[in-house]
């Protein structure tokens, strides 16, 4: 029997998707921490892609509460959620632009803490393969 995941939708290329995805990142290893909140304030994070800071912080919130629902009430790390339903958020986003933005804001989210854990880098090779690019490094 399949089950529907518990993630809301969002319209194609909306700030809430792209938003959404920077959360996957978040808490890929299965935490956040205040280095990469604080990272996604240095960054501008919000502004870059459409929402105000109140807005970021209401998608990271919503997608951790659909991440636990999705789990049966056990915390979880994003990796860790069905593929169809990744791949689902993933598709969310489908601007080109779009999506090396958002790479490129979740690559420097996941090096933040100084440490790619191997969530964060399992996260970031699956959106570049499901975009079908490699982003260029920006050093």
């Amino acid at each position: 029997m399949s089950r529907t995941s518990a993630m809301r939708p969002y319209p194609i290329n909306s700030p809430q998707a792209a938003a959404r995805l920077l959360a996957m990142v978040l808490v890929a290893d299965g935490r956040y921490t205040m280095t990469e909140i604080r990272a996604l304030d240095r960054l501008d994070a919000p502004a870059r892609l459409g929402l105000s800071p109140e807005a970021m912080q209401t998608v990271i919130e919503d997608f951790c509460a659909d991440l636990l629902v999705d789990a049966g009430g056990q915390w979880t790390d994003s990796t860790r959620m069905a593929e169809t339903t990744r791949q689902r958020l993933i598709a969310e986003v489908q601007d080109p632009e779009l999506q090396e933005r958002v790479w490129h804001l979740c690559e420097a989210i996941a090096q933040a803490d100084g440490h790619l854990a191997d969530g964060e880098v399992d996260m970031l090779d699956t959106l570049a393969f499901s975009w079908r690019q490699v982003p260029e490094r920006r050093d």
